[in-house]
């Protein structure tokens, strides 16, 4: 790459598509849910945030279902 570049008269553009992309929110989650994911996510190498989007997406494009069993 040349060191003679100028980019002080560059224009910057944000990326239009940014705000599409993902969606910051706050969940509440239990602390060996996350434990359980931050481990995981270790092991693969990647951030555990990215690993629970994976996850969402997977069970949502499957659209799988909870069963939730409530104790008596």
């Amino acid at each position: 790459m040349r060191k003679h570049y100028d980019f002080s008269q560059m224009k910057g553009i944000k990326n239009p598509y940014a705000k599409q992309l993902k969606q910051p929110i706050t969940i509440r989650l239990d602390k060996d849910t996350i434990a359980y994911f931050k481990s995981l996510a270790a092991e693969i190498g990647i951030p555990y945030q990215n690993l629970i989007n994976l996850y969402l997406r997977e069970c949502a494009t499957e659209e799988k279902k909870p069963s939730l069993k409530w104790s008596s």
